[in-house]
């Protein structure tokens, strides 16, 4: 993955860990691990870690902690409605990025 889209995933992480996390409560390793197995190869887990924190502390997820078999106990992450209503958001966001880039894209294409 290039740099430019590396600094594009920033502005999208947040988004992308709500659209996780409404699949199915999960811990940060798991996440991160999903999002890898999407082809986001390049997440960075202490990146993935930070906006995790950003999200619980604007009241986004709610969390639970289980116990783990490998060390300390493992904060598990919940979409609550609060965060539901963000993920609408963002994907509503998205879609009007993406219309409008599409546009342009196909503007210049045609030139």
């Amino acid at each position: 993955m290039g740099k430019q889209m590396t600094e594009m995933l920033k502005g999208f992480l947040e988004g992308m860990l709500l659209a996780a996390l409404a699949r199915e409560p999960a811990h940060g390793y798991e996440i991160t691990s999903r999002l890898r197995d999407l082809g986001f190869t390049d997440i960075v887990e202490g990146t993935v870690y930070a906006v995790l924190l950003r999200i619980e502390q604007r009241g986004l997820v709610d969390v639970e902690k289980v116990p783990s078999e490998k060390g300390p106990p493992r904060k598990v992450y919940s979409l609550n409605a609060a965060g539901h209503d963000a993920l609408d958001e963002f994907w509503t966001n998205w879609s009007f990025l993406a219309d409008r880039l599409a546009a342009l894209h196909d503007e210049g294409e045609k030139q």
